[in-house]
């Protein structure tokens, strides 16, 4: 037997017992006539003691464990004389007896504790290693937590799950696919799924009323923190349901599993239209657990000789509360200049300080008087102490980097609390964004979005100022400034379907090509459905108050799309390469 309990199970009541431990050398300490050993397994850490005079050859062996050696000890259960409160197994220690080397390990790169010395890189070329760490270990453990919670409110509420295939057919909307050459159909290429949208609306089609799938999705896009190439949604369809029911659903999901796994009871989700989220906040997926709402200035900007606004499609500004004497000339210049990192690509940065004692400091003091500026005070709600930040330019460009300023801000005042949960669902998107570049329009948020009912017929009928102002019956879920998920309801006629591929470029042949099998399934019978997905890597890491998701996937990719650990992606032979017929076009190429 290789133990009788794990390494974070025992306690006061256990003193006494005979029992065998098995697990991974943390650290051992030579004390001279004793020599401890922290033994970890991933329910946690039990000191074994060594004693030289009761058993001298026992003590060397156990002086000689490395860091990360495999090892089972058999021994009793004694109460510690110094107890670590900061340890669940803190009051005890094992009196060995019997100590076994299992495997023996090299040192490795990096020390496997909480708060480790091991860069990205180091970590994700020994995962194996890393994932040892407690922190890891948790994250791991919390998302497959997740996964049970999920399964289990959905199973309650009825949703049927189902797996739909990996290997499927490319299509040209959204990001690009990852392919995949098939053998047996030479010249011909599969694609991993960017969703399983089409399916799951085949599965309503067929009657299965509500769907739902924890699955994995794949995107060939640039990476970030909050992006991985392949990555897992929360998947579901529903028919017969409005979009208040769906809503309803998945916020009574989002409230079951903050209940059930942090213990934090959510009120209800407010409801923000697109519209108005994009002019308070300047994004669609707004941090609302501070203020700072933007303030359109034109009305009170525009007009006085500045040219820098007169000349500006919108002037619009923040007030960041209490920094005035806190943020000198300098702080200043460099908030600046991290306004105009190409990142953000901010011109400049106009503020005005509304000092303690009374005086006001400014960028514009040459174009607006301070009487002037006392009254943007009052649009601003700003008082003594008070900064307002203001920015000009092209209408969606400037609310962006304002934005990033609003974030920026509140993260510097602490007004970003990962402690405090504000989650909202933001409305009413925009069903189509016209591209200048490509003289055409592209879905907001895909193909298959329904509009608004009121917008259907504008939508088969409208020209081209009409269609620009649609409106989708689309939603997304938004906790703290991140977006958790999205979806809308779904278009189930053929003939507007058929009217939304022509204004998304399509030709009648090539809508036929891509989605024939949807449009036909829609002739026989399709009910009226919608769904939504989350971003379950993204859910787990809101939930725990962190930005990354890389550290809740076991084995993640770093930002190049590679995985460090195996080498991927890397060449295949050419034999390969002749079976799937590719090896003529790679050369021809070269």
């Amino acid at each position: 037997m290789y133990r009788t309990h794990t390494c974070g199970e025992l306690r006061m009541a256990d003193v006494g017992k005979d029992v065998t431990l098995s697990g991974w050398v943390q650290i051992s300490r030579d004390m001279g006539g004793l020599t401890f050993v922290d033994l970890r397994d991933r329910y946690g850490i039990t000191q074994l003691v060594f004693d030289m005079e009761a058993n001298a050859a026992l003590c060397e062996t156990a002086r000689k464990l490395g860091r990360e050696f495999v090892v089972t000890a058999s021994g009793k259960v004694n109460e510690r004389s110094s107890k670590n409160p900061n340890r669940d197994t803190g009051d005890i220690e094992i009196i060995v007896d019997a100590l076994e080397v299992l495997n023996a390990a090299k040192t490795p790169p990096f020390t496997i504790e909480e708060d480790t010395d091991g860069g990205d890189d180091i970590r994700m070329q020994y995962r194996y290693l890393d994932l040892r760490r407690g922190p890891l270990q948790k994250n791991i453990i919390f998302r497959s937590k997740l996964a049970i919670e999920t399964r289990k409110y959905l199973d309650e509420n009825g949703f049927i799950e189902v797996e739909t295939p990996c290997l499927i057919k490319s299509t040209p909307e959204g990001a690009r696919d990852f392919v995949v050459p098939s053998r047996m159909n030479p010249g011909q290429f599969y694609a991993l799924p960017q969703s399983p949208q089409t399916f799951k609306q085949i599965l309503m089609v067929a009657g299965y009323d509500k769907y739902f799938q924890i699955v994995k999705c794949f995107r060939d896009e640039d990476l970030r923190a909050d992006r991985q190439p392949e990555f897992t949604q929360i998947d579901c369809e529903m028919a017969f349901v409005t979009r208040d029911q769906v809503l309803a659903t998945f916020e009574g999901l989002t409230k079951h599993v903050f209940k059930t796994l942090k213990n934090i009871e959510l009120a209800d989700f407010p409801k923000m239209e697109y519209d108005e989220a994009m002019q308070r906040y300047g994004s669609d997926k707004p941090d609302v657990r501070f203020d700072m709402e933007f303030v359109e200035m034109n009305a009170f900007a525009q007009g006085k000789g500045f040219s820098v606004f007169d000349n500006s499609e919108l002037v619009v500004g923040i007030c960041a509360k209490g920094i005035a004497d806190k943020y000198s000339n300098k702080d200043m210049k460099l908030l600046t200049e991290w306004m105009q990192r190409p990142q953000i690509g901010a011109k400049g940065l106009v503020y005005v300080k509304f000092m303690e004692d009374g005086s006001i400091k400014s960028t514009v003091g040459k174009f607006f008087d301070d009487e002037t500026l006392r009254s943007w005070a009052s649009h601003f709600g700003a008082e003594k102490g008070d900064v307002i930040f203001a920015l000009s330019g092209e209408v969606d460009k400037t609310r962006k980097q304002l934005n990033e300023l609003r974030l920026e801000m509140g993260t510097r005042l602490g007004l970003r609390d990962n402690t405090v949960f504000a989650p909202l669902w933001v409305i009413n998107f925009p069903l189509l964004e016209w591209d200048e570049e490509s003289e055409r329009f592209h879905a907001m948020h895909h193909p298959f979005t329904a509009p608004k009912k009121v917008d259907e017929q504008k939508m088969l009928s409208g020209d081209h100022e009409t269609l620009k102002n649609l409106k989708a019956d689309a939603y997304d879920l938004v906790i703290n400034g991140v977006e958790i998920g999205g979806g809308s309801i779904r278009i189930h006629d053929r003939e507007l379907q058929s009217k939304n591929f022509d204004l998304l470029g399509f030709t009648k042949e090539e809508a036929e090509a891509q989605f024939g099998f949807l449009l036909g399934a829609f002739e026989y019978g399709a009910p009226p459905h919608g769904g939504i997905a989350f971003g379950f890597d993204r859910l787990c890491a809101v939930l725990n108050g962190v930005n990354s998701i890389r550290d809740f996937i076991a084995f993640p990719k770093n930002n190049q799309g590679r995985d460090m650990m195996i080498d991927a992606p890397s060449p295949v032979d050419n034999e390969q390469l002749d079976e799937l017929n590719l090896a003529l076009n790679l050369k021809e190429n070269v």
